[in-house]
C-alpha cells in the first residue's frame, strides 16, 4: 500500500511512495501526529539524483523489518532538499553542531515533536559495518533515549537553538569604511588555496567553485588582475579536459572524487551548469581559447537537448540527472575498452585510445574507462605520423559514434521538477552565452524559461518555488527571487523587453517587502509570511549554490543604478554593512557579496544604446565583446514609456546613439561607435558631470 507521499510532485518523494515506511511529507499533518502521540520524528532529507540516498533506501526503507521498527517508534517525514532548502539549511547546520562534522545526503535526523533535533547522521546501513552503526539496532535505542532522557535532550536543545541564533550575522558597532582591501584579500586567500598542479581550490571531494572563479574573472576584467585570470583559465582548462566534464554529451558533473578532475560523482545539476556556461563564455572573452567556446557550445546543446521541458511544461529547465542507472553509479557514462574498439574503425580507435586515455589502466573501479582527454592532438599526430586535421576529424567521427551508442543505453533518471532559483541561474548562463556567441536559439531558450516562470510560477505578485505535473507550489525562497532577478537583468542586456523590466521591478519589490531585515540589513532565506521553523537563516557565504544575499545585493544595486531607485541601493548598502565583519574574517567565502562591494565602490559602467536594425545590433555586439564588464542595454527606437533612467533622447540623423553612465551620472550623447569604444575603454579617466 502506498504511504502519504503518493500525492506529492517531487520525484524524490515519489520514489519512496511505495516504501513500507509510513512516510509523510513535511507539513502540519505529520507534525501534529508527533505532538499528539508524543513520538519523535525521523526526518530523512535527500534528493532524487543522490547515490547514497538510493543505497539507504534499498537497504533500509524498502526493508519490511526496518520499516516496522520505524513505524512503531517514529513519525517518519521525508523531505526533498531541492524543494525545501529552508529545512535542509537548518538541519544540516544542526547536524554539524551535534556531530562536529559536515553532513550531506541522505541526512537522517531525529527530532522532538517540536522539530528540535537531538541525534543524527547521514547514511546508515541496515546492519553495522565499517564503523557505521546499523540502523535496525540504532532505532529502538534512539526511541528509548527520547522517552527516558527528556531533560538531557531539552538542555541540549536549548544550547542548540542558542548556537543556531549565533550563526546569524550581527552588525558590529565599529564597522570600518568599505574598502577594496577585502577584494584583494579574497584573491590572496584564493591564491593560497589554489591547486597549482591541477587547478581548482581545496582538496577532495573537489567542487568546481564557479562563484569564486567568476569573482576572479571580474577582478581581471575590472582591474587587469592577471594572476586571477590565470587561476580561472588554468582551472577551466583542467576541468574541460577531465572526467568532471561529459566528453561526449556536454555538461559538467557535480564534483570530482579525486584532485585531478578524473572521476566524478556522476550527478548533473542545473545549478552547476548555469553558472559554468556564463563562466566559460566570459573566460573565452578574456582568452579567446577555442576550447572554452567548444565547452559552451556542447553544454548549451546538452541543456536544450536534455534539460529543457517541452510542452506542456513550456520551456522551464529540469533540475538534475541521476548519478545512477540500473542501480549502478556512472554505468551510463563509462566504457569497456573492447566495446569502444568494436564500435570504431581501426583508424578512429588509433587516435581515440591515446586521446581519451584508453592506453592506460582502467580508471573507474579497476575495470571501466571513464573518458578524459589524456593526450593533446599534436602529440597524437606526431606519434602516428598523420596531419593534425585528420586526427581531429577522426576524433569527431569517433565521438559521434560513441555518443550514438551511449544514447541507446538505459538512461539515468531525470528529476523533472522545475525550480525557480535554478532556472534563474540557467537563464543567466544561456542568455550570456547566446549574446556573446550570437546564438539565437540559446537566447530563445532563456526567453522561454522566463516566460514559463512568469506564466506558471508567478501568481498574485508572488513566486512559487517549484513546479511539476501541472502544479506550482511552495512559497518561494530568497534564492528564487534573487537568482531570477539577476537572470532577468542579464537577459535584458541581450534582448530588451519591457515585460522583463516590469517583472524585475516586481521581484525587487517583493524582495524588499518580504525578505529584507529592515532593522539589521540583509535578507532572510524565507519570507516574512513563511511557516515558523526553529530557525530563520540569513547566510552570506557562497556554497555549492551561490549566496542569495550576494545575488540580491548585486541585482538590486544594478537595478537601482538603471532606474535611479535609491531604495534598492540603500538595501545593498545595508546588506554589505551587515555582512562586512564576516567578509573581513574570511573574504574568499563571500565572493558574491564581494561583487556587490566592488560595484558599491565603483558603480558599473552602464551604456544605453538607442537605434534600430542591424546598426543597433552591430554597436551592441561590438561593445559587449570589447567591454565585457559593462552593463549594455540596446533599446529599439519604438520603445515607449521607459523609466526616466533609461529614457534617453533618440538619435537624430543617425541610426544609433549611445549614453554612457556611471551610476546616475551620464556623459553627453555619443554618436560614433569608435568614440564609444574609446570612452568605455578609458573608463578610469572619464569625467562625469556633477
Amino acid at each position: 500500500m502506498p504511504n502519504h507521499l503518493l500525492s506529492e510532485t517531487s520525484p524524490y518523494l515519489l520514489q519512496h511512495a511505495n516504501n513500507p515506511v509510513e512516510w509523510y511529507p513535511w507539513g502540519e499533518e505529520a507534525l501534529a501526529l508527533a505532538r499528539g502521540q508524543n513520538k519523535p520524528i525521523l526526518l530523512s532529507i535527500g534528493y532524487s539524483a543522490c547515490h547514497w540516498c538510493h543505497v539507504m533506501a534499498q537497504e533500509c526503507f524498502e526493508d519490511p523489518e526496518v520499516a516496522a521498527v520505524m513505524n512503531e517508534h517514529f513519525i517518519n517525514i521525508k523531505v526533498d532538499r531541492e524543494e525545501r532548502p529552508d529545512l535542509d539549511q537548518i538541519y544540516q547546520t544542526a547536524h554539524y553542531m551535534l556531530n562536529h562534522r559536515h553532513g550531506g545526503w541522505p541526512l537522517t535526523l531525529f527530532l522532538t515533536p517540536d522539530q528540535k533535533p537531538f541525534f543524527g547522521g547521514t547514511y546508515f546501513p541496515k546492519e553495522s559495518r565499517n564503523n557505521l552503526p546499523g540502523f535496525l539496532e540504532l532505532l529502538p535505542k534512539i526511541a528509548e533515549a527520547f522517552h527516558t532522557r527528556r531533560e538531557d535532550i531539552e538542555q541540549q536543545n536549548t544550547a542548540l537553538l542558542r548556537l543556531l541564533a549565533e550563526t546569524l550575522p550581527a552588525t558590529g558597532s565599529n564597522i570600518p569604511a568599505f574598502s577594496r582591501h577585502l577584494i584583494d584579500q579574497a584573491i590572496t586567500q584564493l591564491l593560497e588555496n589554489f591547486d597549482r598542479e591541477y587547478g581548482g581550490f581545496g582538496s577532495v571531494p573537489k567542487f568546481m567553485h564557479p562563484a569564486e572563479l567568476a569573482f576572479c574573472l571580474r577582478c581581471y576584467f575590472s582591474g587587469n588582475d592577471t594572476q586571477a585570470l590565470q587561476m580561472v583559465s588554468f582551472t577551466l582548462e583542467k576541468m574541460a579536459k577531465g572526467g568532471i566534464y561529459d566528453q561526449l554529451g556536454g555538461g559538467f558533473y557535480r564534483y570530482s572524487t579525486d584532485p585531478y578532475w578524473r572521476i566524478p560523482h556522476f550527478e548533473k545539476m542545473l545549478y552547476d551548469n548555469g553558472p559554468l556556461l556564463r563562466l566559460y563564455t566570459d573566460a573565452w572573452l578574456a582568452t579567446q581559447d577555442p576550447l572554452f567556446k567548444t565547452i559552451v557550445e556542447e553544454t548549451a546543446g546538452w541543456v536544450i537537448r536534455e534539460m529543457q521541458a517541452g510542452q506542456p511544461d513550456g520551456g522551464g529547465y529540469y533540475s538534475t540527472l541521476d548519478a545512477d542507472s540500473e542501480h549502478e553509479e556512472g554505468k551510463f557514462y563509462v566504457w569497456h575498452q573492447e566495446e569502444i574498439a568494436q564500435i570504431l574503425s581501426p583508424d578512429e580507435y588509433a587516435v581515440i585510445a591515446p586521446y581519451y586515455g584508453l592506453t592506460r589502466p582502467p580508471n573507474f573501479e579497476n575495470k571501466f574507462w571513464h573518458l578524459e582527454i589524456d593526450q593533446p592532438v599534436t602529440a597524437i599526430a606526431s606519434t602516428i605520423g598523420i596531419n593534425e586535421t585528420i586526427v581531429r576529424q577522426r576524433i569527431e567521427s569517433a565521438r559521434d559514434k560513441l555518443f550514438s551508442v551511449r544514447e541507446k543505453r538505459i538512461r539515468p533518471g531525470r528529476d523533472e521538477k522545475i525550480l525557480t532559483s535554478w532556472n534563474g541561474l540557467m537563464i543567466k548562463g544561456m542568455a550570456r552565452a547566446g549574446m556573446i556567441f550570437k546564438r539565437k536559439e540559446w537566447v530563445d531558450s532563456a526567453v522561454q524559461a522566463v516566460d514559463f516562470i512568469k506564466t506558471t510560477l508567478w501568481k498574485n505578485n508572488r513566486l512559487f518555488a517549484t513546479y511539476k505535473d501541472g502544479k506550482a507550489h511552495l512559497n518561494a525562497y530568497l534564492d528564487d527571487y534573487a537568482f531570477l532577478l539577476d537572470g532577468l537583468l542579464e537577459l535584458m542586456q541581450v534582448q530588451f523587453r519591457q515585460s522583463d523590466l516590469d517583472f524585475a521591478i516586481a521581484l525587487a519589490e517583493v524582495l524588499l517587502d518580504q525578505f529584507e531585515d529592515t532593522q539589521l540589513g540583509g535578507f532572510f532565506f524565507t519570507s516574512h509570511d513563511h511557516e515558523k521553523l526553529i530557525h530563520r537563516p540569513k547566510a552570506g557565504q557562497d556554497n555549492a549554490i551561490p549566496s542569495g544575499n550576494g545575488f540580491a545585493a548585486v541585482a538590486l544595486q544594478r537595478l537601482g543604478h538603471l532606474l535611479g531607485e535609491h531604495r534598492y541601493l540603500q538595501s545593498t548598502d545595508q546588506a554589505l554593512q551587515l555582512f562586512y565583519s564576516s567578509m573581513r574574517r574570511h573574504a574568499s567565502s563571500h565572493c558574491s557579496l564581494l561583487e556587490a562591494l566592488r560595484e558599491w565602490l565603483s558603480p558599473p559602467q552602464i551604456v544605453i544604446l538607442r537605434g534600430k536594425g542591424a546598426a543597433l545590433s552591430e554597436w551592441h555586439h561590438t561593445l559587449v565583446l570589447q567591454v565585457p564588464d559593462a552593463i549594455v542595454l540596446a533599446l529599439p527606437l519604438e520603445l515607449t514609456g521607459l523609466p526616466q533612467g533609461l529614457n534617453k533622447a533618440l538619435p537624430v540623423d543617425r541610426e544609433v546613439n549611445a549614453w554612457v553612465c556611471h551610476g546616475e551620472k551620464c556623459l553627453p550623447e555619443i554618436t560614433s561607435l569608435q568614440e564609444l569604444l574609446q570612452v568605455c575603454g578609458d573608463k578610469g579617466r572619464m569625467s562625469f558631470p556633477l
